[in-house]
């Protein structure tokens, strides 16, 4: 049974709700820029910008993560987010060396894979989001002054809207071969919402589109136990973040299964063998374990 308190059409900036999740993910991105793990110079400043003080808290080291759980580390967090960046930069990459001169952000939150990876010349870049986010993400970077390094469109959209038509109307091209990533997403959406998500990029991609996204074998894994100890001790800390809150917890398709129903070749490594890929080695501990199995999946369109 779902027991999400989200609504049809509730929105967000990236200090609330769905958005502050996406906030939280861009300050491990800066830990695991300062661990040296991956290139990210633009994660601390948008964080910093957002301005969520528990996430700024965590950056000044005035709330460790072993206030949280014991088990958990600087280290550690920066680790799991080096695997997921390194894995979803890496779709981006062996497209572009592929000839792939397309690709979509969905979901982009502070995502600024825009602003950092070496884009082949001729590549577009689109960014999806709700058009708060956009708008804001827009607005830091040029503060800074940032440059995309890539032709870059932003389509403020909310994603439960026809988002597919207003990607056209942005100069994007079903024709040609295109990029997807989908990360952290498909847990904040309904199990429909989730298969209709993979229909419709299906229908915009043409053969040899590339697409990544993860898969957590079980989202009720969010509620109770441990992870309810987890979010309440947080909270005492200044957090106001409840995952329990913001999930769909129903059950859902199997992505692996539902993308190779749509024609792709697809590939999924769990997060263990991917800790290994990257020469780290899995926290094996109860933080781990009550937040249940995760895997990164990556297709290919034939």
């Amino acid at each position: 049974m779902d027991r999400t308190s989200r609504s049809p059409g509730d929105s967000w900036d990236l200090a609330s709700s769905v958005g502050a999740t996406a906030t939280m993910v861009a300050g491990q991105r800066v830990l695991a820029h300062r661990e040296g793990l991956i290139d990210d110079p633009f994660a601390e400043p948008l964080v910093r910008a957002v301005g969520v003080d528990f996430v700024n808290r965590i950056l000044d080291g005035e709330v460790a993560f072993e206030d949280v759980d014991p088990s958990f580390t600087v280290r550690l967090a920066a680790e799991s987010m080096a695997v997921r960046t390194r894995f979803f930069d890496q779709l981006f990459l062996d497209a572009a060396a592929a000839g792939v001169r397309q690709a979509v952000i969905l979901a982009a939150g502070l995502d600024a894979r825009s602003y950092r990876l070496p884009w082949p010349q001729g590549t577009v870049v689109y960014e999806v989001d709700q058009p708060e986010v956009i708008a804001f993400k827009t607005r830091t970077l040029a503060g800074l002054g940032a440059a995309p390094r890539v032709t870059h469109r932003v389509v403020a959209v909310d994603l439960r809207e026809d988002w597919p038509k207003a990607l056209r109307d942005n100069g994007f091209d079903p024709s040609q071969p295109t990029a997807w990533i989908a990360e952290g997403l498909l847990i904040y959406l309904p199990s429909d919402a989730q298969d209709k998500l993979f229909d419709a990029i299906t229908t915009l991609s043409a053969p040899g589109s590339r697409l990544a996204t993860e898969r957590v074998h079980d989202v009720a894994t969010f509620v109770g136990g441990r992870p309810r100890e987890i979010t309440d001790k947080m909270r005492e800390l200044g957090s106001t973040i409840d995952m329990e809150q913001l999930v769909f917890t129903g059950e859902r398709t199997n992505v692996v299964d539902h993308l190779g129903g749509l024609g792709w070749t697809v590939t999924e490594i769990d997060a263990r063998a991917a800790h290994a890929d990257n020469g780290f080695e899995f926290p094996d501990n109860e933080l781990t374990a009550s937040f249940g199995d995760l895997s990164y999946v990556s297709a290919v369109l034939g």
